[in-house]
């Protein structure tokens, strides 16, 4: 409860905070206008659509940002070692920290997303089920994409290492993972389409985006090909889930192995 009070504390004063919320409502808000002219009965597919387009290209590099900084302005202000000399291990402090850092990111989202649902209920027919799938998708996004910024942070020496490193995992995942497996498509059978199924599931961009097209039924499970079949081998929201773990995973683990201490290190 202490870092989940301490996180608030800092995060409250920080420009960077109210900025990354400002560009999600301004982009929200302009979204929903831009699709006041579609059906009362579809365009709410639609909107949900084009505002999970719109936010995938904003909040993975906000969040990296966010996660990368609060680690690291422990080691640049000294209080990361008084913490671990007082209070915890490295492990603890990550732990504890990450889930202070989630909340403070997650909450005011969330909370906008259901303020948000009052003026859409003016334009559209509101499919809550659909709704919640895109909440959904869109909370892993952040969820992993803080994590890995946790990592970036923790692994970080300067504030120069931390942009270069946020942005070029930002680019991995939004063009070189694509482009990396399109060049193993021809490759790709029926005996080893698993196994290219979760190369390209790992991204979680793809997961998500998945997750929400089949929820809202933009994706069809009802005519599939065999090879497709197999490479559709678990639910979206299964594939989801098994992306947020592997991710905080991976992140943690890396995050603790390869660790930075301020100083001379």
């Amino acid at each position: 409860m202490y870092y989940i009070w301490k996180e608030w504390k800092e995060n409250l004063k920080s420009k960077g905070l109210w900025l990354s919320f400002s560009i999600i409502i301004i982009i929200s808000i302009g979204i929903l206008l831009k699709s006041s002219t579609l059906s009362f009965e579809q365009g709410f597919y639609v909107l949900l659509l084009n505002l999970f387009d719109a936010l995938i290209y904003f909040i993975p590099i906000l969040c990296l940002f966010l996660g990368a900084f609060s680690i690291f302005q422990e080691k640049e202000h000294k209080t990361l070692i008084m913490l671990l000399t007082r209070r915890d291990s490295f492990v603890s402090f990550l732990f504890k920290k990450s889930l202070a850092i989630h909340s403070v990111t997650v909450s005011p989202i969330l909370v906008w997303f259901f303020i948000y649902l009052v003026p859409a209920k003016f334009y559209f027919s509101i499919d809550f089920k659909s709704y919640l799938a895109f909440l959904l998708s869109l909370l892993c996004i952040i969820l992993v994409f803080t994590q890995i910024g946790v990592m970036v942070g923790s692994i970080s020496r300067s504030r120069m290492q931390i942009v270069g490193f946020s942005i070029t995992i930002w680019f991995y995942f939004f063009f070189l993972h694509d482009f990396i497996l399109l060049s193993y498509l021809s490759d790709v059978t029926y005996e080893n389409v698993k196994l290219f199924s979760s190369a390209y599931f790992i991204n979680p961009l793809q997961t998500a985006r998945l997750n929400l097209e089949s929820a809202i039924g933009v994706f069809s499970f009802g005519h599939m090909s065999k090879l497709l079949q197999s490479f559709m081998w678990m639910k979206p929201v299964v594939f989801l889930v098994s992306n947020l773990v592997f991710w905080f995973g991976s992140s943690l683990l890396f995050a603790i192995i390869f660790h930075r201490k301020e100083g001379s290190e």
